[in-house]
């Protein structure tokens, strides 16, 4: 089996941005909490290695509905909510919880937390549906996949709709540290993914899942709203 898709490392680590919530994010903090739980049982429990064997999204066992035999801790393709908790490393799950407290708070305090949830969960899925379908093209169909940048993708295209003009203050590798409109972090990052998905220099990272994932909660944005009594606030350049 190979190495399981995530992410590389980063060369611009967004930091924080200078949009507070007005509701306090209970939805994104139990997110946080749950993928933190997920990765202590990887590593406490299970492994890491056999975790994702367990409970990754496997291209073979969704579209076939067929468990390879591995044992896996729900029946597939239910392994597609599972593998949105998993990780791969410390790096892995630190990147993308830094960036769902960032995003995600915002997005949640603009939709609401029952809306948000969901928007949350059907990006994974989205992402994780895309990756299969791109795996089956190409043939790889064995390799599990397990982050929740999918998810955390369609919360940058809320936060891309919903907050362009934001600030989000980032550290570009080696010493740079920069304050960037939202709308241009998020364009350049989302930009990064299509290069890579053209080229075929992705190197083991699920960028079909993160494509599907921004497309996903860009159209979800539309279709399930906002919550009724949130106004936006307008920033200035």
């Amino acid at each position: 089996m190979c190495a399981p898709r995530r992410e590389r490392a980063r060369i611009v680590i967004p930091l924080k941005d200078d949009n507070p919530a007005e509701r306090f994010p209970l939805v994104t903090i139990a997110l946080v909490a749950a993928n933190v739980l997920a990765f202590w049982w990887q590593v406490a429990g299970v492994g890491l290695e056999a975790s994702v064997l367990r409970g990754g999204a496997i291209p073979y066992e969704i579209l076939t509905f067929q468990d390879i035999e591995y044992r896996d801790v729900v029946p597939p393709p239910l392994t597609i909510l599972t593998s949105m908790f998993l990780h791969g490393s410390i790096a892995h799950i630190g990147a993308n919880m830094l960036t769902l407290w960032i995003f995600g708070n915002n997005v949640e305090d603009a939709l609401g937390g029952a809306r948000y949830l969901a928007f949350y969960l059907l990006s994974g899925v989205a992402a994780a549906l895309s990756q299969t379908l791109a795996s089956a093209v190409s043939g790889d169909v064995l390799t599990p996949m397990v982050g929740a940048s999918g998810a955390i993708a369609g919360v940058l295209a809320a936060y891309l709709v919903l907050f362009p003009r934001h600030r989000i203050l980032t550290f570009v590798l080696p010493i740079w540290f920069l304050r960037l409109p939202a709308g241009l972090f998020i364009a350049f990052w989302f930009g990064g993914q299509v290069l890579n998905a053209v080229f075929g220099s992705a190197g083991g990272v699920a960028v079909f899942a993160h494509i599907g994932g921004f497309v996903a909660g860009w159209v979800l944005l539309r279709v399930m709203g906002r919550r009724p009594t949130w106004r936006a606030r307008r920033v200035s350049w």
